[in-house]
């Protein structure tokens, strides 16, 4: 079995707070709101030098699915389900200041279910209530009395479950490259990853914002020497910072900035009928000044085709709208149909090796002067550039340092025309690319 801990319990007793509490971090949104956690959350932790995945998981209402009173609530339960299944040790979270009949349907459902379940009995915050905690005996598992708040506790629960913990596999597997998936509330980003991996790991309805914190799924390209591992990770739609109003939505909206941020390759997917607009725009700059790796994808293709709408008319008004980002392939899918999913796979695997790509000197100053003998430097403040020769320092993103005689003397524009020249000679789709200019050493003569 896999290293897994899900932790599960009904809404509002503590179940994110105290999933933070444990990652050290705070990844789960907290909030007084019921419901606020609607996927299943995952991110892999240590803890006394043990390495597990902790998954975190909306609130159980009705254990069998039946009844629901929503489309989205029943999604939400189902989420549950597929953490039960794959967890190895489940902590079951109640609130010791309120006991509930909900809380004896849960333990019912854990006891079938075969799995180590340990009982977190939150919110005792002090010696009276951590005292109270004793009544959940009565669910038929051991009780642990904590305060995810007041980090009360958690050191002995931790310890009862890294004992019950499978043992570790070795393995020697790279690290996964994270892809982020970021576009406007309902484009279509869950149901494309859901189409992606085959299987229902993040909640799909036609109400908008459904997702709410950022939701990391693992995933592999490949098998054998060739295999790739990635972490896909849907996010929070992006919304004009006036329509983010509740605290539930503007803490969506700081997470899937943090969540960009930390992606090696952001996907931008944009509806197809609705088009580009600003909030393109704006995620397209963000992945320009964050520096990332980014292809384009258009979702819900099939639409748009019902509408007589072509690929080559598309394309163009799409760089149109987003001539910034034309350094980023563009694929036309249909999560719905899974028109060319698998291609817009291609393409994500594709770019992941320009991001790491290592350039020839040799060659880089080859084409470099040649660009720089077809079109001359402008003059600056009475000086022309002179490009002495570059070399390459990094890359994700790809930094090539120029050392030149004025650094000042680079323009933007002919930062550009240089950029243009490097990604036609060494393609580098979809990887950002960033020039610096240092003085190799002060000129008197020039």
């Amino acid at each position: 079995m896999r290293r897994v801990v899900a932790i599960v319990g009904r809404p509002n007793v503590g179940k994110s707070a105290l999933f933070n509490r444990i990652a050290g971090r705070r990844i789960a949104i907290v909030h007084s709101e019921s419901g606020v956690t609607r996927d299943r959350l995952a991110c892999e932790v240590e803890w006394d030098g043990q390495a597990f995945e902790l998954v975190d998981t909306g609130g159980i209402s009705l254990m069998d699915g039946k009844g629901a009173p929503d489309e989205l609530a029943g999604a939400v339960q189902r989420q549950v389900e597929c953490a039960l299944e794959d967890a190895s040790v489940i902590i079951m979270v109640v609130d010791v200041t309120a006991q509930a009949p909900l809380d004896e349907d849960i333990a019912r459902r854990l006891h079938a279910g075969g799995r180590a379940v340990l009982v977190a009995a939150n919110k005792a915050d002090n010696d009276v209530l951590e005292a109270d905690a004793a009544v959940f005996s009565s669910l038929g598992f051991d009780v642990y009395p904590v305060s995810a708040l007041h980090n009360r506790g958690i050191g002995d629960l931790m310890e009862a479950v890294l004992a019950r913990l499978p043992p570790v596999e070795e393995a020697d597997e790279p690290k996964p490259l994270k892809v982020v998936i970021l576009g406007r509330p309902n484009v279509g980003k869950s149901s494309y990853i859901n189409r992606l991996i085959r299987l229902e790991r993040v909640v799909v309805s036609e109400v908008p914002g459904t997702t709410r914190d950022s939701v990391e799924i693992p995933f592999t390209i490949g098998a054998g020497a060739h295999r790739r591992h990635y972490r896909l990770v849907d996010t929070a739609g992006i919304r004009r910072p006036a329509r983010a109003r509740r605290a539930v939505d503007k803490f969506s909206l700081i997470r899937t900035e943090e969540s960009a941020r930390a992606a090696d390759i952001v996907v931008l997917m944009i509806d197809a009928v609705a088009g580009p607009g600003r909030q393109e725009k704006k995620i397209g700059r963000m992945i320009l000044d964050l520096r990332k790796g980014g292809v384009i994808v258009v979702n819900k293709w099939d639409l748009a085709r019902e509408q007589g709408i072509r690929i080559k008319e598309y394309s163009q008004e799409l760089r149109r709208e987003l001539p910034f980002l034309s350094f980023l392939p563009v694929v036309f899918v249909s999560a719905v149909t899974g028109y060319n999913v698998r291609r817009s796979v291609e393409v994500i695997d594709y770019v992941a090796e320009q991001v790491d790509s290592r350039l020839p000197t040799g060659l880089l100053n080859r084409v470099l002067h040649d660009a720089a003998g077809r079109v001359q430097p402008p003059l600056v403040r009475n000086r022309r550039l002179k490009i002495y020769y570059a070399v390459q320092t990094g890359t994700r993103p790809v930094v090539i340092r120029l050392f030149v005689n004025h650094p000042w003397a680079l323009t933007d524009n002919y930062r550009a025309y240089l950029e243009r020249e490097l990604r036609k000679d060494f393609g580098l789709d979809g990887a950002p690319l960033v020039l610096e200019a240092v003085a190799r050493r002060r000129e008197s003569s020039e």
